[in-house]
């Protein structure tokens, strides 16, 4: 009796030893997989920071295309299922392609489709927006300003000031527009008529 009751002692000994270090491993690779959730979470908020400034300074440019949201592109692709280690490994490979297959393939005839559509839907450019604006000024307006105005009139478009000040700076080197400096402030207004223009007015 006293060699059982000590082989049981040492037997659960070895089997507690053997669970904390097992809780103990487990909780590290916890901290560790969350550590690694919130730095991705942070790189994919400054990826979407970047993405919306590139929008904008897309729309400052002229381009009138759409982009493909990632969001959407993400929906269209299905998950691949788990691999089995049965015999019908290869067939649950080929279901996998097939299910694959079709999502992609529906949001390329999508993403091919934007195109024709966009004409239809086709809203006015950053560039065109602050050409009306300055049209309209009868004084001159900083790019803060502007901008201000613009996103109050369009507030479903985010509109960065740093994008219109950019876009401002490209209308006057096609003198599209013209820039005054009073001390450290910068205003913009729109370009003087020609003389040409100013005598057919005229007349």
């Amino acid at each position: 009796m006293p060699e059982t009751t000590t082989s049981a002692t040492e037997l659960t000994s070895q089997y507690v030893a053997q669970v904390t270090g097992d809780l103990e491993r487990n909780t590290k690779e916890q901290d560790r997989i969350a550590a690694e959730i919130a730095s991705l979470q942070e790189q994919l908020a400054a990826l979407q920071h970047d993405h919306t400034v590139l929008v904008n300074m897309q729309q400052a440019l002229g381009i009138t295309h759409a982009l493909t949201q990632p969001a959407a592109e993400a929906e269209g692709t299905a998950v691949p299922s788990p691999r089995r280690g049965t015999g019908g490994a290869r067939g649950g490979k080929q279901r996998a392609r097939k299910s694959t297959a079709a999502p992609q393939k529906a949001a390329a005839k999508k993403s091919a489709a934007k195109p024709a559509d966009t004409p239809k839907t086709a809203q006015p450019t950053l560039v065109e927006l602050i050409r009306r604006h300055l049209l309209e000024l009868k004084e001159p307006r900083s790019a803060a300003e502007i901008s201000a105005a613009i996103s109050q009139a369009h507030p479903e478009r985010q509109i960065a000031t740093k994008v219109v000040r950019v876009t401002l700076e490209g209308l006057v080197a096609k003198s599209q527009a013209e820039r005054t400096k009073q001390g450290a402030s910068v205003f913009y207004t729109a370009p003087a008529p020609k003389p040409a223009e100013a005598s057919e007015t005229k007349a």
